[in-house]
């Protein structure tokens, strides 16, 4: 069946509200007539509440780039699932390497995450992938075998059927290299054969991105991939204009 194809741009810790404010008012005339495609912005909490009320009525749809896993209690600094629904959220980005890295999020966790996730009525995107040393090793299908298992292990099957997974070689982010074609697609290809695994009805539905320094003019061949259903921007959405034009290489190949 055909899915939905999905452009999401992941903003990491850039952009005051003002500068997010600026930012939307550029890129919603670019993706206003983005047909068959969708949409959405991953941005700092503080940036979430200003991009809700600025995008109301448009195909762009506001992302938190993480949450935390149960309703309520002593975890400064977290947010939950309810505070982002409360104001509008529609998703929520889970488990992006950096988070995995640098704040030892583990698989465990996000399973616990999906589930919050999706009980608040939230869209959850799961990030997976492998680092250099594990590719060299040859370990990639291992580690994304444990990754995807384990992230979509308490989900039901219909949950797993609105699941968006984001493949992202660790050693492609923020270093401006690239998975070939035949990685990405051999990597995503594995990753929907993992979901099938799960909920074999589901794999058709769910849907799975590529992310890993995609830029504009690398998108079209990425995307044209036939397991890619669309791409986790990092840093080339940063820029309104440079987003607009991965969503249209998008809008192209849905309309082919």
């Amino acid at each position: 069946m055909a899915r939905t194809p999905f452009i999401a741009g992941n903003w990491k810790m850039h952009k005051t509200v003002a500068e997010a404010e600026d930012y939307i008012q550029a890129l919603l005339p670019r993706v206003y007539s983005a047909d068959g495609v969708d949409v959405a912005i991953c941005v700092p909490f503080t940036a979430l509440q200003a991009m809700v009320d600025s995008t109301r009525g448009s195909r762009v749809e506001v992302f938190a780039q993480n949450m935390h896993e149960l309703s309520n209690g002593a975890f400064t600094g977290e947010v939950s699932a309810a505070m982002l629904t409360e104001i509008d959220v529609h998703g929520v980005v889970l488990g992006h390497s950096e988070r995995r890295q640098c704040y030892n999020e583990t698989d465990k966790a996000l399973s616990h995450k999906m589930v919050a996730a999706f009980s608040a009525g939230l869209k959850p995107i799961l990030c997976v992938g492998e680092t250099e040393d594990e590719r060299e090793r040859g370990d990639t299908e291992r580690k994304l075998r444990h990754q995807v298992q384990e992230g979509l292990e308490r989900l039901t099957p219909e949950q797993i059927a609105q699941v968006t997974v984001a493949y992202e070689p660790i050693w492609a982010i923020g270093t401006g290299k690239v998975a070939t074609p035949d990685q990405a697609q051999d990597a995503i290809a594995f990753v929907r054969a993992l979901i099938e695994d799960k909920a074999p009805d589901a794999a058709e539905h769910a849907r799975v991105l590529y992310g890993g320094s995609v830029t504009p003019d690398g998108a079209p061949e990425l995307l044209a991939l036939p397991d890619v259903d669309g791409a986790l921007v990092g840093g080339a959405s940063l820029d309104p204009e440079n987003f607009a034009r991965i969503v249209d290489a998008a809008v192209q190949l849905a309309a082919s």
